[in-house]
């Protein structure tokens, strides 16, 4: 057959798009080298909005004009994780070389669902690391998944095939004739309540334990809870612990809640989203004492990791019944001894995703080039800044602390009269500013500014624009006419 035009999306001149491409590598590496010039975070005008509302484009559009829209209309209105003044949320600040692991992956464009190719293995590796790292078995499984939040819900269901069998994915729930129940502390991540949701379980079914004076989970009121539920003719399976709260930072605590789970016969699981990749650092792996003896381990490696997003992970103990769990005998997924179809089992006999990105190799590159024990001493040093912020707080006469500092995060206010109202505007303020993302949430029924230093280029220097920017704000607010001091 003759063919009339070209149908491939590959250039007819290799040498242009060569050099486009390099510009728009140097272009990223002058953006993340030269960051701390930029605002952190600056309001995006209507104009800008408005030129992406338009039509579908029909026709081709060069690729150096396109680089230029996202030059000037996108890139500096992105959310600022990369810049080492957010502390907004715990959002990682990626790093360079994890950049150009994604630019490799993207090119490689494997599916990394099965079959036998050596991605599969990188992640097979990586799997092998946190075996290492968490003290785990080796018949451990592990998964790359979106983040935490897909971890969790591959945690419950993993839970509920070994309390139920895998006769469950036939039956459903209801077939078993239980009401099932899972626990986790009133400070946990709502991503827990949302895996109960999307796992048939519901919300109701999800008891949210109340927390100590540390903002753990306590424990009394947990094995008390899990009593009265069986009493009623419920059926306790899952707790999830919390390494690293949502809030404040606080880590439960692990050995305690392990000991509960094993005399209960429950699944003890644990979101470490963050929290957990506190093991790399040998100051801070004792606050985690008793995550190894979890049944399983949901975290992200974009967050304090600071690979690229997105790459969570889940880490489960027992691998035959976590592939037990999603497993499919579908004759297009038929595995042979050799050839491309070997290599069983593969990475989507252990979750619902069929079709997955190569998330492993800008994992693989972090942790290659910069090694565990650098990335564990940049994790430390993020808990030091904390320390430093609490300090400079405790000694102001106009700040004050309103959380413990367990990890990484301070939650703190300007003291005056209107603290709620007030605080709230300060951040808008600092935001709007520039100056750095701090976020809010609410301690004890107070709004609190919420500073979570998680990015690997944060230094002092940025603390104290974000401490020096909340005084002067606050003070010129409360100069205002319409403030009564």
């Amino acid at each position: 057959m003759q063919e009339t035009f070209s149908t491939t999306l590959d250039p007819c001149d290799w040498t242009t798009l060569r050099a486009q491409a390099h510009r728009m590598l140097d272009d990223m590496l002058d953006y993340t080298e030269h960051i701390r010039e930029r605002p952190v975070w600056q309001p995006i005008p209507d104009e800008v909005r408005a030129l992406f509302q338009q039509h579908l484009p029909r026709e081709s559009t060069d690729l150096a004009n396109v680089h230029q829209t996202f030059m000037q209309y996108i890139l500096p209105f992105a959310v600022g994780n990369a810049h080492p003044g957010f502390m907004g949320w715990v959002h990682g600040g990626g790093n360079p070389v994890g950049a150009l692991a994604e630019m490799l992956a993207a090119s490689l464009n494997a599916n990394v669902g099965g079959r036998n190719q050596i991605p599969v293995d990188v992640e097979r590796q990586i799997l092998r690391w946190m075996r290492e790292l968490f003290h785990f078995p080796d018949t451990a499984s592990g998964l790359f998944v979106t983040g935490t939040s897909m971890a969790n819900l591959i945690a419950v269901l993993v839970a509920r095939t070994q309390l139920l069998g895998s006769r469950i994915r036939n039956e459903g729930i209801a077939a078993s004739g239980q009401r099932l129940l899972a626990y986790t502390s009133a400070g946990a991540h709502g991503c827990i309540a949302q895996a109960m949701d999307l796992s048939g379980l519901g919300i109701d079914a999800l008891r949210k334990i109340p927390m100590n004076a540390l903002y753990q989970m306590d424990i009394a009121v947990l094995k008390d809870t899990i009593a009265a539920d069986r009493r009623a003719g419920f059926t306790p399976f899952f707790i999830a612990a919390t390494a690293g709260s949502v809030d404040v930072g606080a880590i439960d605590d692990l050995a305690d809640i392990a000991h509960v789970a094993r005399d209960e016969g429950m699944w003890f699981h644990i979101d470490g989203a963050f929290g957990a990749l506190a093991m790399l650092s040998d100051e801070l792996a004792p606050k985690l004492e008793g995550i190894e003896q979890a049944d399983s381990i949901a975290f992200d490696f974009h967050k304090w990791a600071q690979v690229p997003y997105d790459a969570g992970f889940i880490l489960v103990r027992d691998g035959t019944m976590h592939e037990e769990t999603f497993s499919s005998p579908n004759a297009y997924l038929q595995r042979e001894i050799r050839g491309l179809a070997g290599g069983s089992p593969w990475p989507c006999d252990f979750g619902p995703d069929l079709s997955r990105g190569f998330r492993a190799l800008k994992t693989w590159f972090t942790f290659q080039v910069y090694g565990a024990d650098k990335i564990g001493n940049m994790i430390a040093a993020c808990c030091h800044l904390a320390r430093y912020m609490m300090q400079r707080i405790e000694a102001s006469s106009v700040l004050e602390l309103l959380a413990p500092v367990s990890l990484n995060i301070v939650c703190f206010r300007y003291r005056c009269k209107h603290h709620d109202e007030i605080n709230a505007r300060i951040v808008v303020a600092i935001q709007e500013a520039g100056i750095a993302a701090p976020s809010t949430t609410t301690i004890q029924g107070q709004l609190a500014i919420r500073a979570a230093i998680v990015n690997h280029r944060t230094t002092s220097h940025e603390v104290d624009a974000l401490l020096n920017g909340v005084i002067a704000i606050g003070h010129d607010l409360l100069q205002q006419p319409s403030m009564e001091k």
